[in-house]
């Protein structure tokens, strides 16, 4: 059976710890998994502008041996899936072409359908719904700073965006509690708060939801927030930022959380915005560990896929 990452509820408790466990082992010993991907080639679609996304699966995909190719839906240098052909006949075809489907894009139901109509793994790196990629990144990311995810506290502060959707999936997976504080005018995906709530009542672990930051981060072990304007929102700026104004991570409330909080953030930041360049780059910090996890995370994942490595 074709294994996608369309979200993290593809993945089970175990699944998402495998991804976790085998990342690690990559970033302890690259060269072991120089040749995991020979002879493979991987397609890499991008609607949306990328630097993390596109550099850590291009060169993770290059440092596993295989080849990436790099395509967009804009543009004179485009694919035809950006002027009109449909996602459906774009599926099977790579499928021809290609070992694997990576996915950068706007709407969660052009991942989906990639993965209902082709025949190779198809992994979600960014839609407007979920970043699945970036979740796990961060669970190795408190692993290596927390020495384990189980029992950890994570405070979202900001809009109910797609990270903040994979961060609420990902912690009953990994034992966390987590805290989604968003505007009550910004919330998450009422869908995805109910599966959260779900999945954590089965693991033993909560999902909240708050409104006051500064009630919301106290205890917290991470602190996560996100740029307040995302790509296709550009119009709505101005309102954005003037919701999300009181949601600002800055120096105090870092220290209400207290000095065990470390604070992440998926990049871009926009400084001075969503978090100040003192938490930014002061010693709570460890969002270029996160970004870098990011190589490290995703060549697991598409090894797994790919069934060079096993899930068990």
């Amino acid at each position: 059976m074709t294994r996608h990452l369309r979200s993290l509820i593809d993945l089970s408790p175990a699944e998402t710890l495998r991804v976790v466990d085998l990342a690690a082992e990559i970033k302890a010993d690259p060269a072991n998994f120089a040749h995991d991907l020979a002879g493979k080639s991987i397609a890499m679609i991008f609607a949306k502008q990328s630097t993390r996304t596109r550099i850590s699966f291009e060169v993770g995909i290059h440092q596993l041996g295989g080849q990436p190719v790099v395509l967009s839906t804009g543009g004179g240098t485009g694919m035809q899936m950006g002027r009109g052909e449909t996602t459906h006949d774009t599926a099977k075809v790579l499928s021809r072409y290609i070992d694997a489907i990576v996915i950068r894009t706007y709407g969660q139901a052009q991942v989906d359908d990639l993965a209902e109509h082709g025949s190779v793994p198809v992994v979600n790196a960014l839609t407007d719904r979920y970043h699945p990629c970036q979740a796990l990144a961060d669970l190795l990311t408190i692993r290596e700073h927390c020495g384990d995810t189980k029992g950890k506290r994570l405070v979202w502060v900001g809009a109910g965006n797609n990270v903040a959707h994979s961060l609420m999936l990902a912690g009953p997976r990994a034992g966390m509690d987590v805290v989604c504080c968003c505007p009550i005018d910004l919330p998450p995906n009422a869908f995805i708060v109910d599966r959260a709530r779900a999945d954590a009542a089965a693991a033993g672990t909560t999902i909240e939801l708050r409104d006051d930051p500064q009630q919301a981060v106290r205890g917290a072990d991470l602190i996560y927030s996100d740029t307040w304007v995302s790509m296709g929102e550009e119009e709505e700026a101005e309102r954005l930022l003037q919701i999300l104004a009181p949601f600002e991570v800055d120096e105090a409330l870092m220290a209400t959380a207290g000095p065990q909080a470390q604070f992440m953030h998926c990049l871009p930041a926009h400084r001075n915005e969503e978090v100040t360049d003192a938490v930014m780059d002061g010693p709570q910090s460890v969002v270029f560990d996160q970004a870098e996890n990011r190589l490290h995370a995703q060549k697991a994942l598409l090894l797994l896929l790919l069934g060079t490595r096993d899930w068990s």
